[in-house]
């Protein structure tokens, strides 16, 4: 399975790339993730959406050739960042790559409650007609004080956090599975 990580910081040092390296590296075996650039795409501007840029047009083909999207969020003043709707907006434009393209969303903050609000913004924005993208309930991955759980290398080191992860891993993914073939 092919699954697309877009991450909504553009931070070098951003704890959910962090997290996106590490979900990426842990679970190798079981799918392939392919972290996609978003701080090189333009902003969302409808004069040009029929011919974008290159940097748009390779975007939406990378999650258009994925069979799930991983969104990785932090919480920017209680919602996703301008980065992430930015990204959004392009894919949810003329050819609709997300159109019930299954998605799972994790994110990672200092504070004590995760990315709880950005990520019910973000599912709200995924049901969107434009995106139309189904999310399994009940899966939510809010890690909160991330800055305790992960190290400066990047790895998880936090036996919860780790297992947590690992129960979601092993919930999400039969589900993309089953999403992908229906789709196809």
């Amino acid at each position: 399975m092919k699954i697309a990580a877009i991450v909504g910081s553009t931070r070098n040092d951003s704890y959910n790339l962090k997290l996106a390296k590490y979900i990426q590296s842990r679970y190798e075996d079981q799918f392939t993730l392919d972290i996609l650039e978003i701080g090189q795409l333009p902003f969302y501007n409808q004069d040009i959406e029929n011919d974008p840029p290159a940097e748009v047009t390779a975007f939406k083909e990378s999650v258009k050739d994925a069979d799930a999207v991983l969104w990785v969020t932090p919480e920017y003043n209680g919602t996703i960042s301008g980065a992430l709707k930015n990204a959004i907006d392009w894919l949810s434009r003329v050819d609709q790559v997300m159109i019930g393209k299954p998605s799972w969303i994790v994110g990672a903050s200092m504070g004590a409650l995760g990315t709880v609000k950005a990520q019910a913004h973000l599912r709200d924005i995924l049901f969107a007609p434009g995106l139309s993208s189904p999310v399994l309930p009940a899966n939510e991955v809010l890690i909160g004080s991330v800055h305790e759980k992960i190290d400066a290398e990047g790895n998880v080191i936090d036996e919860g956090t780790i297992s947590f992860l690992d129960d979601t891993v092993n919930n999400v993914i039969p589900w993309l599975e089953k999403q992908t073939t229906v789709r196809n």
